[in-house]
């Protein structure tokens, strides 16, 4: 019983990974040697996993179809959504969203949708990449 996970590690160890490397465009400046090599065709990069059907990835928000009427806030768990009072809209952080999808659910006009982008790492969790508006 000691050792019973051991023909379960050796199995694995000879096994490819289920997943992709990481993409190149998102790799650090020190990196501009292989990026150079893969403008002059000398190398390629590596395109992200496809994303699945009904994948929950980055809100789109359509603010003209936007009637203003809250739901969305009352709906949110994580209190990513806020009201702008003066102009009747909302205003998205998704460093705080859980992508739980709630608030497209509930929309009456179907201003929220989910798109498949899905790479929203950022240090800063203010940053305009991370707002939808």
């Amino acid at each position: 019983m000691r050792f019973a996970m051991l023909p379960q590690v050796f199995r694995q160890m000879f096994k490819k990974p289920f997943t992709n490397k990481f993409p190149a465009k998102y790799a650090p400046s020190s990196t501009t040697q292989f990026l150079d090599n893969v403008a002059n065709g000398n190398a390629q990069m590596i395109p992200p996993v496809p994303t699945p059907q009904n994948f929950r990835g980055k809100i789109q928000y359509d603010r003209e179809k936007c009637i203003g009427c809250k739901l969305c806030i009352k709906v949110c768990p994580s209190g990513a959504i806020e009201f702008k009072e003066e102009q009747k809209k909302v205003k998205i952080y998704l460093a705080r969203c859980t992508f739980c999808s709630q608030c497209n659910d509930i929309c009456p006009t179907n201003c929220l949708s989910m798109s498949n982008e899905f790479l929203l790492a950022d240090t800063d969790k203010y940053a305009q990449a991370l707002i939808v508006e």
